[in-house]
Formats: structure tokens, C-alpha cells, sequence
């Protein structure tokens, strides 16, 4: 059970919320602004702060508040919140073998709790599933240590910002703190020729592909990104990551 006391009280609880910590500042900003938005965009106090409550989820939040405010058509929200979700395919898989000698429902707890940020800071943390009963417990103790601190620092400022939606100005633009987090992340990551390749290929398709509905672009990114990495793995370009130390998990 992810939620046991066990995963609490393990090392691995700590570390993963210390990783999360040095980004929960612009996480916070992120979702204290997406709460002064969805107040801004016509939604009642008590909508926003249920949406604020159960939808973990804040690219998708921001990308369907736009539409909410133009009154787009219900099926146009759910589609551009599913196109812009569709990441999560992609994680989901590559996190599969992780997690699957959890029971479903601790499968699916596990899934709420991987956002973008603990996706990332997981998988550079444990390179390959666990093995033993050891190894296992700790990558699930990383997991709920690294996405409960996520989770609480977008959920609890988010609903900060519903409430304080009316004193904080919206130009304040809080938001971009996310984005810089998002960014710093993502430099620290690009530790192979191959991986800054892929970068620049998705940061060119989403750029490219800006005009494109439903926030297609972000799909689109994804996809070119995929098959240029699949195309030039196996080439010289795939070397082994120059300066990370490799924790043994």
C-alpha cells in the first residue's frame, strides 16, 4: 500500500520531497496563479475550488481555462485537456515495470501521483525498476515522498489562489516561476547530445506547430521528438550521460 507507514518513515520518502523541494516554489507560483485564473475565467468560487481539489493536473488546466472563458464547446475542452494529457501515455509506459507488483488501486494512486516533475526526477534517480523487495520499497517511498510534496504544493496554493483571486493581480504573471522550474529541470537532464537533440526537435515542432487546434502542437512535438531519438539511437550520438553518478538503483 503506497500510503503505509512504512513508505514514510523510509530514507527514500525524504529524498524524494528533498528533489522536489528545490522546484515546490515555482510548482506553488505555477498553481497560485492557475487558481487566479480559473476565477478570472467566469468560474464560481465553489467550481474553482473543486476543480482546484481534484484535477491534479495544470498544463491542461491552463490550456482549458482559455477555452472556458471564450465559452468553447464542452467537447472542445475535454478534447484539448485529453490532447494535452496525451504525455502521459508515454510516461505511463516507460513507468509501467516499475510499479506493476502494486495492486491496481496503488497502480492507479501511483499514476495520480506522477506528474511532470516526478516523472522526470524519478526515472533520473532509478534508472531500472527494483528487482528485490528492498530496492522496490524504495523506489515506491521516493515516488510518494517526491509526488505528495508535489501535489501539495500545486493543490494547496492553487486553492490559495481561488481564494485570493480578487486581491492578486493576474499580471503579476507568478506562472512563468513554473515555467522556470520546468526549464531548469529540463537543462539538467540534457546530459547526452542525444537528449539535447531531442529537445531542440520538440521545442521546434511545438513552435512550428503553434497554430494547430486543440494544442496539438504539444502532441506534435512529442511524436517528432520520438521518432528522431528512435532514428539516431543508435548511432554514435547515443552516448552514456557524461557527469551523473550513478546511485546504484
Amino acid at each position: 500500500m503506497l500510503l503505509h507507514r512504512d513508505n514514510f518513515q523510509h530514507p527514500e520518502f525524504r529524498q524524494g520531497a528533498a528533489d522536489m523541494m528545490g522546484v515546490a516554489t515555482g510548482i506553488a507560483a505555477w498553481g497560485l496563479m492557475t487558481g487566479v485564473a480559473m476565477v478570472k475565467s467566469g468560474m464560481s468560487t465553489a467550481e474553482a475550488l473543486l476543480m482546484a481539489a481534484i484535477v491534479f493536473a495544470g498544463s491542461s488546466q491552463l490550456a482549458a481555462i482559455p477555452l472556458i472563458l471564450a465559452g468553447a464547446p464542452i467537447w472542445v475542452v475535454l478534447a484539448t485537456a485529453l490532447c494535452v494529457n496525451l504525455r502521459f501515455v508515454v510516461f505511463s509506459v516507460h513507468m509501467r515495470p516499475y510499479v506493476m507488483h502494486l495492486p491496481l488501486r496503488d497502480r492507479l494512486f501511483a499514476g495520480y501521483l506522477t506528474g511532470d516533475l516526478t516523472y522526470v526526477l524519478f526515472v533520473k534517480r532509478f534508472h531500472h525498476p527494483g528487482v528485490t523487495t528492498d530496492e522496490r520499497a524504495g523506489q515506491m517511498a521516493y515516488l510518494v515522498g517526491n509526488g505528495g510534496l508535489n501535489w501539495i504544493s500545486w493543490t494547496s496554493f492553487s486553492i490559495l489562489g481561488v481564494v485570493l483571486a480578487n486581491a492578486i493581480p493576474a499580471q503579476w504573471g507568478l506562472g512563468f516561476a513554473g515555467i522556470l522550474a520546468l526549464l531548469g529541470m529540463l537543462c539538467s537532464l540534457a546530459s547526452t547530445k542525444l537528449r539535447w537533440i531531442s529537445a531542440a526537435v520538440a521545442g521546434s515542432a511545438a513552435v512550428a506547430a503553434f497554430a494547430l487546434p486543440l494544442k496539438l502542437n504539444i502532441l506534435t512535438a512529442i511524436v517528432a521528438s520520438v521518432v528522431v531519438c528512435l532514428l539516431l539511437e543508435k548511432t554514435a550520438l547515443h552516448a552514456h550521460p557524461v557527469s551523473p553518478p550513478d546511485r546504484g538503483h
